[in-house]
């Protein structure tokens, strides 16, 4: 359509299906989950569209179920970078010429199909590869991941639309062009929907990409880069590379065409990222956009005024669900003594309710941690807590890797707020609290402020109006995103826009058109229609 301005469809938020006992999805999702737990694929490279195999296997086992292998993929080798850069050159031509309504056409058929019959397959690959409940894989996998692709196209729309003024006699115009060069996708093992965002956002806007996925997570993204191809992504446009970081990003960051670097993983690998290519700068055609979601030690406040339950509650959640594995997860908590002696012994006795195991027993409530370095790293934690004065564990505090990596829901109190756990990310089920006295509200704020480096979200509960705005005044650049009387988890596309500063990276707020701006430069275009033909000036007569 050459002589159109069209209208994007409306994108709303994709409702969540609730797998209750009996329904339909739950049906066909059982069936799914079988289906992909019998099958072992191998998964290869796609450069330009092709498979390739480099007969360096590497399994991709059930964090929960760790003797179960769920497929194996094929590790890329550098050499296979500069290839697929070349495959994302060759693309480019004709993608960034491609009216951005085509482009956009891909997306949302992607968003279709995914909301449609390729919901369960990519929620059992979520659950199965990353040991995500049912909740939490349909929450990720398929709502999150279709708001994503349709709202990036509503807010690419919008950002094409805005035109600047033109003056009698010219017009101007603003085209907001891709970046000279590819994006380096690196995307993170906990969310299947965070995994493709990453690469399809700056796609949308006219960029090729090479995109690493993380090891533990290449069962769902093997999936989903079938549904991108599905839906009609050409070539080239997307180019996969299972494969260890250490190995590949170097030589991709190092390219002199490197356009941008699309991250969201931990904050000592992007700081290591930024710095090569602060080394590399002189080399580079442009200068590259960095853009990256990092750590997070994101915290609750507990005011005298607030509802215990609706406290406890969103520690169970903000802190457990996933298993504490998102950058969002409440890990440390700031408790008013009066609000923990409501709350203390419901919680406790909450927390050590949760069940713990597969997640293919849907009456569980979390699943195994992804690895064994991360089941190791948060044993050695708990280890901490029990030999550290004025430090208590109260819930949990047990792990056992015989069958999957299971570290029980844990819950620690601490008399020192400056302790270890109260300031490095865990990414796990460990929550860490410290009770204060209902009359040092002020001095906690400051303390939820400095104890941390990372700023990524936060949470305040009051009842009580002053305290809100208080604390929403004081903790102003704690938390790139802040709630008040809800957990700091559960970002919604086009609701509330995700991302941090400080440790937590550089604020870019996936699902918004702040982070499609990232991807693209713009270039103004000026026409006078009736030029001027005499060189002088009104004042030199």
């Amino acid at each position: 359509m050459h002589d159109a301005i069209v209208a994007v469809p409306p994108p709303g938020n994709d409702p969540v299906l609730g797998y209750a006992p009996g329904s339909p999805e739950r049906a066909r999702l059982e069936v799914e989950l079988a289906r992909l737990a019998g099958e072992c694929p191998e998964i290869p490279l796609v450069i330009g569209g092709q498979r390739l195999t480099t007969g360096r296997l590497v399994p991709v086992v059930m964090p929960h179920a760790h003797r179960h292998v769920v497929a194996h993929f094929h590790a890329a080798e550098p050499a296979h970078v500069e290839q697929a850069i070349r495959a994302a050159a060759d693309a480019r031509r004709e993608w960034e010429t491609m009216r951005w309504e085509a482009r956009a056409a891909v997306f949302l058929r992607a968003a279709e199909l995914l909301a449609g019959p390729w919901r369960e397959r990519i929620i059992a690959a979520t659950m199965l590869g990353q040991s995500k409940t049912v909740h939490q894989a349909e929450i990720d996998a398929a709502c999150e991941l279709v708001d994503f692709l349709r709202w990036n196209v509503a807010y690419a729309a919008r950002l094409y639309a805005e035109q600047p003024a033109s003056a009698p006699g010219m017009w101007n115009m603003m085209e907001l062009r891709p970046l000279e060069g590819f994006t380096f996708a690196l995307t993170p093992f906990n969310f299947t929907a965070i995994a493709l965002n990453l690469p399809t956002a700056p796609a949308l806007m006219g960029n090729t990409v090479v995109w690493k996925p993380s090891e533990s997570q290449m069962l769902a993204a093997w999936h989903t880069l079938l549904l991108l191809e599905e839906a009609g992504l050409p070539p080239g446009v997307i180019n996969m590379l299972p494969g260890f970081g250490h190995e590949l990003a170097p030589v991709a960051v190092g390219h002199r065409d490197l356009g941008a670097i699309h991250f969201t993983g931990s904050t000592e690998v992007f700081r290591a990222l930024w710095r090569q290519g602060g080394e590399n700068i002189a080399g580079y055609r442009s200068y590259p956009r960095l853009v990256g979601e990092t750590g997070g030690k994101d915290f609750i406040v507990a005011h005298p005024s607030a509802d215990p339950r609706a406290v406890a509650t969103a520690i169970v959640r903000g802190g457990y669900e996933y298993q504490g594995q998102k950058c969002s997860a409440s890990s440390r908590v700031y408790l008013a003594a009066s609000v923990w002696k409501q709350l203390e012994a419901e919680l406790v006795a909450t927390i050590d309710e949760l069940g713990v195991g597969d997640v293919r027993d849907f009456s569980n409530f979390c699943g195994g941690v992804i690895k064994q370095s991360a089941f190791d790293r948060h044993a050695a934690a708990i280890a901490e807590a029990r030999e550290t004065g004025g430090m208590k564990v109260l819930a949990g505090g047990t792990c056992d890797a015989r069958d999957g990596w299971f570290v029980r829901p844990t819950f620690i109190t601490t008399e020192d707020p400056s302790v270890r756990l109260m300031r490095d990310e865990l990414f796990g089920p460990i929550v860490t609290a410290h009770v204060f006295p209902d009359h040092a509200w002020g001095e906690v704020l400051d303390l939820v402020d400095r104890t941390s480096p990372y700023a990524l979200t936060g949470a305040v509960f009051a009842r009580e109006r002053t305290a809100l705005v208080e604390a929403t005044t004081r903790l102003r650049h704690a938390a790139g995103n802040f709630y008040l009387n809800d957990k700091p988890t559960g970002a919604v596309v086009g609701q509330q826009p995700f991302g941090g500063a400080r440790a937590s990276g550089t604020d870019d707020k996936a699902g918004s058109a702040l982070n499609l701006l990232r991807f693209v430069a713009a270039r103004t275009i000026k026409e006078t229609f009736v030029p001027a033909t005499d060189w002088r000036y009104p004042y030199q007569g």
